[in-house]
C-alpha cells in the first residue's frame, strides 16, 4: 500500500485546522466511486489515466504525493458520458464543466472537469483559471482519447495547428476575451484528426491536449488499452488499460515502477483549497 504522506499540508486555516494531500485524495476517491458507479450502470468504458494509472499499479492507490485524479475514455464513450451525466449525476453533490455545455470552458484544459459542490480549489497554474464560475470545487479530469496516425508525417499537420492555436486561445482568455470561434476550430481539428485516422490501430490523447511535445505524442495500440481490466485502488477496484505495463511505459518510460527522487515527491496542482466550503478562506 501507499507510504504515509498524510502529513503533507496543502492549507492551514486560521482556526489551525489543516487540509492535507490525503484529505484531498479521500475526497476525490469518493467522487471516483460515484463516477465509476455511473459508468458501470451505463456501460461507459473508461480507464485511469496518467498519474492515477501509475498510482494504481505502483502503489495500489494514489501516488502518495499526488493531488489530482485523471481518467480517459474514447471520444464515442465521451459523447455518451455527457448524456449520462445529465441524467445520473447527483446534482446536489456534483456538477460538470465542458465546452459542449458551457462555451466559457477553457478548451486547452482536459475535455471535462467533474466538480464537487461545496468545496473550493484554486490551481497553481494562474494562466488557466476556471471561467465556469458556478462552481470552483475539487475535480476529476476527463481526457478524450481518439484514433491517431502511426507516423509523424501524417500526425503533425493538425497537431501543430492546435499547438499554435493553444497559446493564442490562452492569451485571449487572459485578457478577458472568450475566443469561441478559435475554440470551435481547436475542437474541430481534434475531432477531424480522429475521423481521418478511424481505421488506425493506435489511440492517444486527442489534439486538444497540446501540452506534450508534438514530436513525442502518447501513442498506444488500442488493443493494449481496451478492453480495460479492474485492479485494486485503495479500498476499491478501478479500471486501467489491459496492458497497463505498455501504457505506463509509453507515459513514463521503462522505469515507471521506480519513484522519483525524494525532493520531487511533492504535490504540484493546489494553490488554495477548502473542502468544507465553496469559498476560499480570506
Amino acid at each position: 500500500m501507499c507510504e504515509d504522506f498524510s502529513d503533507i499540508i496543502l492549507k492551514e486555516k486560521k482556526d489551525g485546522t489543516k487540509v492535507t494531500v490525503r484529505d484531498v485524495q479521500l475526497a476525490t476517491l469518493e467522487m471516483m466511486k460515484d463516477i465509476d458507479e455511473i459508468c458501470r450502470k451505463n456501460n461507459i468504458e473508461y480507464w485511469l489515466a496518467d498519474g492515477s494509472a501509475l498510482g494504481a499499479i505502483r502503489h495500489k492507490g494514489f501516488i502518495p504525493w499526488d493531488d489530482d485524479f485523471d481518467i480517459g475514455m474514447m471520444r464515442s464513450e465521451y459523447k455518451k458520458f455527457i448524456k449520462v451525466l445529465e441524467k445520473d449525476l447527483d446534482q446536489e453533490k456534483y456538477t460538470f464543466h465542458c465546452f459542449e455545455k458551457n462555451k466559457k470552458y477553457e478548451v486547452t484544459w482536459p475535455s471535462m472537469k467533474i466538480r464537487k459542490k461545496n468545496t473550493y480549489i484554486k490551481e497553481v497554474n494562474k494562466l488557466l483559471p476556471n471561467r465556469c464560475t458556478d462552481c470552483d470545487g475539487i475535480f476529476v479530469d476527463v481526457f478524450i482519447y481518439d484514433y491517431m496516425a502511426k507516423t509523424t508525417f501524417f500526425d503533425l499537420p493538425l497537431r501543430l495547428c492546435n499547438s499554435f492555436l493553444m497559446p493564442l486561445i490562452v492569451l485571449l482568455e487572459n485578457i478577458r476575451i472568450n475566443p469561441i470561434p478559435l475554440k470551435h476550430l481547436y475542437r474541430f481539428n481534434a475531432e477531424l484528426y480522429g475521423k481521418l485516422n478511424k481505421h488506425s490501430k493506435y489511440i492517444g490523447d486527442d489534439l486538444t491536449w497540446t501540452y506534450r511535445s508534438p514530436l513525442k505524442p502518447l501513442r498506444c495500440l488500442k488493443e493494449k488499452v481496451l478492453p480495460t481490466v479492474r485492479v485494486p485502488f485503495e479500498d476499491t477496484e478501478l479500471p486501467v488499460a489491459n496492458d497497463y505495463k505498455d501504457y505506463l511505459i509509453q507515459n513514463y518510460g521503462e522505469n515507471y515502477m521506480t519513484p522519483p527522487p525524494v525532493n520531487k515527491r511533492i504535490p504540484i496542482h493546489v494553490y488554495d483549497i477548502n473542502l468544507t466550503s465553496s469559498e476560499p478562506e480570506e
